[in-house]
């Protein structure tokens, strides 16, 4: 099964970027692309590592770029840093993952560009939430231990059905962002679903944060984004 990667560059504002897609050349069709945000250290082997997870699974999987290519962070400081400048401005967040999901439609690679969701991991999360709040053509949005608070300006009509793959005791979320985020998707009609997992942290997917890691619950949401997955490219 030869997975083809391929990364990319693309401009959104002036800015450039550099996506990472991955792909399964055993066979010449088109299929669903899935688009991955990462967490706030930016496009990470993580995210790549995802992005070829997906690809196995018969899907284009696209590791995406929310902060540039001239900003790198190489430590928690400037990771936070960076990830300041896009939470305090909403508006140019929503715009670079507008353009991001554009680059995965126009990218040279056996996409069906009916069928395209987004995940996402700690701040990834928010990012596709914000994709979805922004009224983007996307049949999902996935968050992965995300971050729930709305955007401080009204959301275009949400049309993504959503998966919010969380852990309970996620002090970065805590259960009153929870509900606030079940409110909020239910008031706007949304198609959703949340599997808080218990005893069970933040960054929970991440091997490299051992002491939040829960392998089990890794590969629970994993499975579960599976079946999402499964259920909107049918």
């Amino acid at each position: 099964m030869p997975i083809i990667t391929k990364t990319i560059g693309h401009d959104i504002g002036g800015v450039t970027f550099e996506l990472l897609a991955a792909w399964d050349d055993a066979q010449a069709v088109v299929r669903p692309a899935v688009l991955v945000a990462g967490t706030f250290m930016g496009r990470t082997d993580f995210e790549d590592e995802k992005a070829k997870a997906l690809a196995a699974s018969g899907y284009v999987g696209v590791a995406i770029d929310f902060y540039g290519v001239g900003t790198k962070p190489s430590d928690v400081a400037s990771a936070s840093a960076a990830m300041a400048v896009l939470n305090d401005d909403r508006a140019l967040l929503k715009a670079r993952m507008i353009g991001s999901l554009a680059a995965v439609r126009a990218i040279d690679a056996p996409v069906d560009a009916s069928k395209v969701a987004a995940i996402g991991f700690c701040f990834g999360g928010k990012c596709v939430l914000d994709l979805a709040r922004a009224g983007a053509d996307v049949l999902g949005v996935a968050s992965f231990h995300g971050v729930y608070d709305a955007p401080p300006f009204a959301n275009a009509p949400i049309t993504a059905r959503a998966l919010i793959l969380d852990g309970w005791d996620d002090t970065l979320c805590p259960p009153d962002a929870k509900r606030a985020l079940a409110s909020e998707l239910s008031q706007a009609g949304v198609d959703w679903q949340l599997h808080s997992y218990g005893h069970t942290g933040h960054a929970f997917t991440n091997p490299k944060r051992p002491e939040m890691y829960r392998p089990v619950v890794a590969t629970r949401s994993w499975q579960a984004l599976g079946n999402f997955l499964e259920e909107l490219f049918a």
